[in-house]
């Protein structure tokens, strides 16, 4: 039997594709973020599903974009950026399909991410993950990404976490 692929070799198996927020390939992701934000925040996956689609004007470039990483043309991983502030790109719906993660799949999604959020002009990124999600919390420090005392909205019992990090 063959061993399962280390993680490097298997981010480096990704091919990122830049799509429009009504693209199907982005739709498995979004439905199956429904359905865990609902098993970690409450709610029904259609509730979430409800306000999950970052609106297409504001992930057109130059200002924003969505990217899903494919692994032999299967969606396992995407994630969006917008427009927070003339400098900085909000990341926004970074996820990775519940049967593949721990390959490094949402490494390789964040520095493309930040690659292409670069070459946009940002030099900042900025985002907010919730208290429920340790997985993503970890991530985002792992990868340099600094946690912020910043206004944000409230989200009831639940507390949501600031990230930043400067981009190159």
């Amino acid at each position: 039997m063959t061993p399962p692929p280390s993680p490097s070799t298997a981010a480096a198996q990704l091919r990122f594709l830049a799509v429009g927020a009504d693209d199907p390939l982005a739709q498995p992701l979004l439905a199956e973020l429904a359905v865990e934000y609902s098993q970690r925040y409450g709610g029904t996956p259609e509730l979430h599903l409800s306000w999950l689609p970052v609106p297409s004007a504001e992930l057109a470039p130059p200002d924003g974009g969505l990217l899903v990483g494919l692994l032999d043309g299967v969606p396992v991983t995407g994630g969006a950026f917008l427009r927070f502030d003339a400098e900085t790109a909000e990341f926004k719906r970074i996820w990775t399909d519940s049967g593949c993660r721990r390959r490094g799949y949402a490494k390789a999604l964040l520095a493309e991410l930040e690659a292409t959020a670069t070459t946009r002009g940002y030099r900042r990124v900025y985002l907010i993950t919730g208290d429920r999600q340790p997985e993503a919390e970890a991530l985002y420090r792992t990868t340099g990404y600094t946690e912020i005392d910043a206004p944000v909205v409230s989200w009831g019992p639940f507390r949501p976490i600031a990230f930043t990090k400067g981009l190159p």
